[in-house]
């Protein structure tokens, strides 16, 4: 996972340690994609505590070689099939503004799911200190159901 972000500019590295614990403790909300040649798309994400019915969705790399082909949907989706999921009503994530494949690919994705989606300020580019990094704002897909999660072909990633 680290490598497959490490090699999916913009997204920010994280330590390996925190793909470990990914890949652990958030094992049923997070999801990978391999190919013969290793992992081709992964999807980490969590239900914040307090939010039992929103999956935010942290980060979705896809590798080169499996880019345009909807995968990154395709995962989310198929994460939402799960028993454990199965009351999430929102996803939501922040994006750069700059980061527009990720913009696409959610606004894609709740049309897919026939729902709307928003934006809304959420990290100020001050919050990340002299790094240059830019403002995060939050993206919030939703309301949707189960009929329109159901839909979708996610056996096919």
């Amino acid at each position: 996972m680290h490598r497959l972000v490490c090699e999916c500019p913009p997204l920010d590295v994280n330590s390996l340690y925190v793909y470990l614990l990914l890949s652990e403790h958030f094992s049923q909300t997070c999801i990978v994609s391999e190919d013969e040649h290793g992992l081709r798309a992964m999807v980490s994400a969590y239900v914040p505590p307090q939010c039992p019915e929103v999956l935010f969705v942290w980060q979705v790399a896809v590798a080169q070689r499996a880019r345009g082909a909807g995968l990154a949907q395709r995962l989310i989706r198929a994460l939402l099939t799960r028993a454990e999921l199965q009351g999430i009503k929102y996803i939501e994530t922040t994006v750069a503004p700059s980061n527009l494949a990720s913009r696409r690919m959610f606004a894609g994705l709740a049309r897919s799911l026939e729902t709307h989606w928003g934006e809304q300020a959420h990290f100020d580019a001050s919050l990340f200190g002299t790094s240059g990094h830019e403002a995060e704002p939050l993206l919030r897909i939703g309301p949707f159901d189960a009929h329109c999660v159901s839909n979708a072909r996610c056996d096919e990633y």
